[in-house]
């Protein structure tokens, strides 16, 4: 096949590609839903996770087709992520409540409440909540496996740092440095 006759095909077939992907992503919620105050997507108590902080899915990858999650985190005092790297998503955090620092690569930053920071794939970041209550509502795109990844370390009955970096490793994240501190 002539190089020029392989573009035409190649350029012709993107839109049936895409096209076909949106008809078949059938796997996602077909009907509204709301996750009332202190409950996450499956109607459950908030998950743990970091200790006593509340940080569960309000929009599960099941409703959206692995396209999307949306997490609420709520913490107490001073408290972050170590330094890491996702793979394959890109996340995005909103503060509602609280003071954050947020470290992306070169970029370093405090955020307040009203404050959004985009965080691509592939650089590694972490945050650090720098007053004694906070929130932040964040997602990940696509999906992925974080709300895996939370489940997960939840059940872990005795978590070992070495048991959280395999389990991240395992769902497309790297733990790659210890949290910040203040």
């Amino acid at each position: 096949m002539k190089r020029d006759q392989f573009l035409l095909t190649a350029l012709t077939a993107m839109p049936a590609l895409a096209f076909g992907k949106i008809i078949t992503n059938t796997d996602r919620t077909k009907k509204p839903f709301v996750v009332h105050a202190g409950k996450n997507r499956a109607g459950n108590s908030m998950m743990k996770f970091m200790g006593m902080h509340p940080n569960d899915v309000v929009i599960s990858r099941k409703d959206t087709g692995n396209e999307l999650s949306v997490f609420l985190f709520t913490g107490y005092g001073v408290v972050g992520t170590p330094l890491h790297i996702h793979f394959h998503q890109d996340e995005f955090f909103y503060v509602i409540e609280g003071k954050y620092r947020f470290v992306c690569g070169e970029m370093k930053g405090e955020l307040n409440v009203g404050d959004t920071i985009f965080l691509p794939r592939g650089i590694p970041h972490q945050w650090l909540q720098l007053s004694e209550h906070g929130k932040l509502i964040y997602a990940v795109n696509p999906a992925g496996e974080l709300e895996d990844f939370f489940q997960e370390v939840n059940d872990l009955k005795a978590p070992t740092q070495q048991a959280i970096d395999k389990l991240a490793l395992k769902h497309g994240i790297r733990h790659i440095g210890p949290p910040l501190s203040v």
